[in-house]
C-alpha cells in the first residue's frame, strides 16, 4: 500500500446561539461573528421585541457563562434600553455540570447530529444550513425529548433540596 501525508486545515469555527420555547417547539439559532457579551446581549432584543413582543415575562433558562448576564445589556445598549429589557427578562441559570436540563443544549446535540456532522467550508454555509435546519425544525414542531422527571430530580438533585428535621 502506498502512504500519503493528509494534512487538516481548519477553516473557523462557527459559534452558535440557541433560543428555544417548549410550550410552542419554537426555537432560533443564531450564528454571531463570535461569543463575546455584546454578541449574546444582541440576540435579546430580537427575542424581546419580535419574537415575544406582548410578552410581560420572559424567563431565560441559561448555563453559567459569564457573558449570560444582565450587565451584558448594559455593555451593548443604552441604560434606558437595556433596563426595559430587563424588566422583561427573568434569568435562571442550570447548575454547573447541568448541561443536561438546558432543552437548549439539547437541541443543540440535535443540531449536530442532524445538520454540522460533517465539514462545512465557511460561515455562510454554516448560516445557511442551521438556518435551513431551524425552519424545517419549526415547521414540524418538533419538540425536545427531554425525559427529566420530577423524580429524576429527586434524586439526581437531591443536595439541593431542603433538609426536614424531625
Amino acid at each position: 500500500t502506498e502512504r500519503y501525508d493528509a494534512e487538516y486545515e481548519r477553516n473557523g469555527v462557527a459559534h452558535l446561539l440557541a433560543f428555544y420555547a417548549p410550550f410552542e417547539n419554537w426555537r432560533r439559532v443564531d450564528v454571531p461573528e463570535n461569543h463575546t457579551a455584546r454578541q449574546w446581549a444582541e440576540g435579546v432584543p430580537r427575542l424581546v421585541q419580535e419574537d415575544y413582543p406582548h410578552a410581560q415575562r420572559i424567563t431565560l433558562v441559561m448555563d453559567n457563562l459569564n457573558t449570560h448576564t444582565g450587565a451584558s445589556l448594559y455593555k451593548a445598549f443604552p441604560p434606558a434600553l437595556a433596563r426595559a429589557l430587563l424588566d422583561k427578562l427573568e434569568f435562571v441559570y442550570t447548575p454547573k455540570h447541568g448541561s443536561w436540563l438546558n432543552m437548549a443544549e439539547c437541541e443543540f446535540s440535535v443540531l449536530t447530529r442532524q445538520c454540522l456532522d460533517r465539514r462545512l467550508p465557511d460561515i455562510n454555509t454554516v448560516t445557511s444550513e442551521v438556518t435551513a435546519w431551524t425552519r424545517t425544525r419549526n415547521q414540524s414542531k418538533k419538540p425536545v425529548n427531554w425525559r427529566f422527571t420530577t423524580n429524576d430530580a429527586r434524586i439526581k438533585l437531591k443536595h439541593l433540596y431542603p433538609k426536614l428535621l424531625d
